[in-house]
């Protein structure tokens, strides 16, 4: 179990969320996400665990009371991304233990705030027991740079830097309706199945996430 900082009064922090729109190949921000990919293969299919809900909604609260636990019976295992090397990856290699995957971009400003507390996160708990995956948005292998820049200029060194610098993975969460823009985060037990999304920022080092995430672990763990 995760060491737990003060609430120190804090207010719940606004759902700020970056829509994302693609427009002739070119990024930009609009009102609406919209992007396209032919290739996008269609998320494998998961049971729904009824009582893994139940127990992530009774501590969905406090800074973390937007989570949305979905039991939608999406699963990610097959989802496909790039290591800061450009070598072709999937969700699998990191499956076996619950997961919090969260995608971002140097470029939002609600995903930057929030990477010093996914990252104290992450070095709270032991990576068998759990793991944050960061998925940069970025695009191109100079996205890439910026990523790991980013990272290494805020001492964020317990996030990996893994890249989807063709959108091909966040647009199959946008066809599925799991994402409008940034910060979008995923809730997987160990299967990869998706357990709980947010849509935008949260202070990931509240009492309120280290209790959602010990809760995640209870749940989503393989028996």
């Amino acid at each position: 179990m995760a060491q737990q900082t003060e609430e120190n009064g804090k207010k719940p922090i606004a759902r700020l969320v970056v829509p994302i729109v693609v427009f002739g190949g070119a990024l930009g921000i609009a009102g609406v996400l919209w992007l396209s990919n032919s290739a996008t293969t269609v998320a494998q299919e998961c049971s729904v665990d009824a009582d893994a809900l139940a127990a992530l909604d009774a501590v969905t609260v406090g800074q973390l009371a937007a989570v949305l636990p979905t039991g939608t019976g999406r699963g990610y295992s097959d989802l496909k991304f790039v290591d800061e090397d450009m070598n072709p990856m999937t969700l699998a290699e990191f499956t076996g233990k619950p997961l919090l995957v969260n995608f971002w971009a140097t470029w939002c400003g609600p995903c930057r705030e929030e990477m010093p507390a996914l990252n104290n996160l992450a070095r709270a708990y032991d990576i068998a027991d759990f793991q944050v995956l960061t998925i940069d948005l970025d695009l191109g292998d100079e996205g890439i740079k910026l990523a790991r820049e980013f990272l290494d200029e805020f001492g964020l060194e317990s996030l990996p830097l893994l890249a989807d610098p063709t959108f091909a993975a966040f647009e199959r969460l946008q066809k599925s309706g799991v994402s409008l823009g940034l910060p979008t985060t995923l809730l997987l037990d160990a299967k990869g199945c998706e357990l709980a999304v947010l849509q935008g920022p949260a202070e990931w080092d509240s009492p309120s996430a280290f209790k959602l995430i010990d809760t995640l672990i209870e749940v989503g763990s393989l028996s």
